[in-house]
């Protein structure tokens, strides 16, 4: 069986994915098979398998820092919050049901045999586990039932690395309060702690380290700073949403609507040269963007009745019907269409009017589709005709169908899918009328033939020459952020002692 180390955070956001991402990386370089896992994520943004499964995106990054496909087995228990008091329970990949938060927190133990299943298939193929915590171990009013920090560690045997964030401030109360509201035993299994997103001169440091001892025996094993690594963050948390008002020769605005999910479908349009692409939030935001986009949601009814109160989605039909690009992925394509239907209640039940731009209806089934496809975009007419017959590959994840009426065009059709189904002949799956588009498929502007094509038809409607932007090969790109963070813990961190807290492990 694999060898484990677990790291766990003072908080959320304390930089745990990106830690357990390059350590990853790391082992992977040293010639060791490794492994990430999570019991459980609390995310929206999901990722689909081969096998057609659903896993958190987390999961799946750290999976590319192991150099291995991503597996559900890294990520047995999804949490999709559909409320501010309840989540979508997906389990092995397949949603298991709606639970409100103290429902779940009474049956989340009934689910340890799933953990410990996917697990033990992953320790029994690779030589290193190494495992992400979630929030804080020192969450005492959940520790009863916990099954992601301390408790996980305990099923695991695994020795735990404590990682606390001096960049919010108050790290050293942040790791000595959180020793001191373990148990003895739980305080045992700790075997290094981590100062993160450090900046300055770390010898200011070395004081207050040297006082830990006073508190804790458990030494620091790394001081490591901020890093300026450009890898995929998780939900609202991400500084990148807070972009909002830098503007660069082509200007993308994104919706941020309340239930955001999947945002990482945008990261890639982030990275292009003189590409400027901002989440906007309010009117006053918005501007007069080149494009917007409508992403994924959780909750397509509850998100567009958010656009209308708050006049953003009479912003954004003016500037349509001024010309500007509009475009929808999943959630945001359902939006731009003539109705949304939910006669079983899968989102808030009854019916309403949608944005109107595409000829299309949508009807919510408790059905989630969930599948990889590959495909071409169709033959498309005036200001998206650049984008003509340009190959794409990605996911769906979808409770909706969606139908056609006479006068849009296939904006996506799928080729071929794999996973849960598969179609012979191409299948429509997205729709374009005038300056308005929408696709179900995530991850659509991950290929460079869509990078190039979508650059291409940007410069053309805003006089450009093609030469003033430039895309970046996504793959390539992402090898090179990953060799820069597991390149940034080797100096900061203290590998050797690493490697002998992850040999001796709880022994």
């Amino acid at each position: 069986m694999a060898k484990v180390i677990m790291v766990q955070g003072t908080m959320s956001n304390a930089g745990k994915s990106l830690l357990v991402a390059g350590l990853c990386r790391i082992f992977r370089q040293d010639g060791y098979r490794v492994a990430p896992f999570k019991s459980q994520n609390m995310a929206l943004n999901s990722f689909i398998t081969t096998e057609g499964l659903e896993m958190g995106r987390a999961q799946v990054m750290q999976a590319e820092a192991a150099g291995i496909e991503p597996s559900v087995r890294m990520n047995p228990i999804l949490l999709k919050p559909t409320s501010d008091v309840g989540s979508q329970v997906i389990v092995n990949g397949e949603v298991r049901q709606n639970m409100r938060a103290a429902e779940y927190f009474k049956y989340k133990k009934s689910l340890i045999p799933d953990i410990m299943a996917a697990y033990n298939s992953l320790a029994a193929e690779n030589d290193i586990i190494v495992v992400e915590g979630a929030g804080s171990p020192a969450e005492i009013n959940l520790k009863s039932e916990d099954i992601v920090n301390m408790g996980l560690a305990k099923m695991l045997k695994a020795p735990v690395l404590l990682a606390g964030d001096i960049d919010r401030g108050g790290v050293f109360a942040q790791l000595v309060g959180t020793m001191m509201l373990l148990e003895k035993e739980e305080q045992q299994m700790v075997k290094g702690l981590i100062i993160n997103k450090f900046r300055g001169d770390k010898r200011i440091l070395d004081p207050g380290i040297e006082m830990l001892k006073d508190y804790t025996p458990v030494p620091v094993v790394g001081v490591v700073p901020y890093m300026h690594v450009d890898i995929d963050d998780e939900d609202s948390l991400a500084d990148r949403l807070d972009k909002h008002t830098e503007k660069g020769l082509i200007d993308i605005a994104v919706i941020r609507v309340p239930r955001m999910s999947n945002f990482t479908d945008f990261n890639a349009l982030e990275r292009m040269q003189g590409v400027t692409l901002r989440y906007v939030e309010k009117v006053q935001q918005l501007g007069r963007p080149d494009l917007i986009l409508l992403p994924g949601t959780k909750n397509t009814m509850g998100d567009l009745k958010w656009l209308r109160m708050n006049g953003l989605e009479a912003s954004v039909l003016k500037l349509a019907a001024e010309g500007t690009l509009v475009m929808g992925i999943c959630g945001g394509y359902q939006m731009l269409g003539l109705t949304l239907e939910d006669p079983d209640g899968v989102e808030e039940g009854g019916s309403m009017r949608g944005m109107e731009l595409l000829p299309v209806h949508t009807v919510f089934e408790k059905a989630k589709t969930r599948t990889r496809v590959s495909g071409k975009t169709g033959t498309l007419h005036g200001p998206w005709q650049l984008l003509s017959g340009t190959a794409f590959e990605g996911y769906e994840i979808h409770m909706g169908e969606t139908t056609y009426e006479p006068g849009g065009t296939v904006f996506s059709a799928i080729a071929e899918t794999v996973g849960t189904q598969h179609v012979d002949e191409a299948m429509a799956n997205g729709c374009q009328y005038q300056n308005a588009a929408g696709s179900y498929v995530h991850g659509l502007f991950d290929s460079v033939e869509m990078q190039k094509a979508l650059l291409r038809l940007l410069c053309q409607k805003k006089g450009l020459p093609e030469e003033a932007v430039s895309w970046i090969d996504e793959k390539v790109y992402k090898e090179q952020q990953y060799d820069k963070l597991a390149e940034g813990l080797r100096e900061n961190m203290d590998m050797a002692k690493i490697y002998q807290i992850l040999e001796e492990g709880l022994a």
